[in-house]
């Protein structure tokens, strides 16, 4: 009885693929050129075909998703030990909001009575000023700027010896005369005396770097574009141990910061830790005693 069994199964197999092929001869059965690269015959029926074809589809699928999402899951997004421990002390020793960049960073440096599109540049111009410079002298320098009405028009009506003049004593003050008159220039001709509105278009103007061009965008125009990462960012973060290595300059250290730090805490961290490093964590001897992360700064603990 088994034996009749096993016959009936068979006839009923050998059945299936010859009706298929009766019915639609140039169309070959799905997966035929599969099952004949595994080395055995298909002997299935239509429905067990039509389950191995959706399996074979799911496989292409994933094959083509493998670069963007599976390699992700695999590989979590690395992220510092104990930062957010570490951004709630910082936070918590800047509430006092006393540092200089509170007082007289750019956000204080244009005027707040002038037309939009000139406290724009007026904000471009104190960014220009304040490389390689301490707040203090860059609020000096705008303030006597702007006493002698601080436009586009006015600072290209102006010799470069007046100019200078008034900026000095700002970190190559010479250098930045040049740059305020080509750039003032070239906001007059392409820009009807504004700023651009892109972070692309900041940092093809002369004298306007990454960190600048991304502070204009988020003062000037309310617009986040990146993390704006200065001398002061640069070495806390790599104080903390918030990248993966050491890296060598403020345009390294942001590219490596932006890969794992929320979106949504981009605009404050500049702000945050410029104050920080102006109080607190200094560049020549910081004050790690008086530091709420002194137990969990890598760098505390070789200092």
């Amino acid at each position: 009885m088994n034996a009749v069994g096993v016959r009936m199964v068979t006839r009923s197999r050998s059945r299936g693929p010859g009706a298929g092929q009766q019915g639609s001869r140039e169309k070959p059965a799905p997966l035929r050129r599969e099952e004949a690269a595994a080395g055995r015959k298909s002997y299935s029926p239509v429905k067990r075909q039509r389950k191995a074809q959706r399996l074979n589809v799911a496989y292409e699928a994933s094959e083509g998703e493998k670069g963007e999402g599976v390699e992700h899951l695999q590989s979590p997004a690395w992220e510092p030990q104990d930062w957010r421990q570490q951004l709630e002390n910082i936070r918590t020793m800047r509430s006092g909001k006393d540092a200089p960049v509170d007082q007289l960073g750019v956000e204080h440096c244009y005027d707040l009575s002038a037309p939009p599109k000139v406290r724009r540049y007026q904000v471009l111009l104190s960014l220009m000023l304040s490389s390689q410079t301490k707040d203090q002298v860059t609020a000096g320098a705008m303030q006597r700027l702007r006493a002698r009405g601080l436009t586009v028009d006015s600072i290209l009506q102006m010799d470069d010896s007046t100019l200078g003049t008034l900026i000095y004593p700002v970190g190559f003050w010479r250098n930045k005369v040049k740059y305020i008159k080509q750039t003032s220039a070239i906001l007059q001709q392409r820009y009807d005396g504004d700023i651009p509105a892109s972070l692309a278009e900041l940092v093809a103007l002369p004298g306007v770097g990454p960190k600048m061009a991304h502070l204009a965008m988020a003062v000037a125009w309310g617009t986040v574009s990146g993390i704006a990462v200065d001398t002061h960012v640069h070495r806390i973060i790599n104080r903390l141990g918030w990248t993966r290595k050491a890296t060598k300059s403020p345009e390294e250290t942001r590219r490596a910061l932006e890969e794992w730090l929320p979106r949504e805490l981009w605009s404050e961290i500049n702000g945050l830790l410029v104050g920080f490093g102006q109080q607190t964590c200094l560049p020549l001897h910081p004050r790690c005693q008086a530091c709420l992360n002194r137990a969990l700064c890598p760098a505390a603990h070789g200092l």
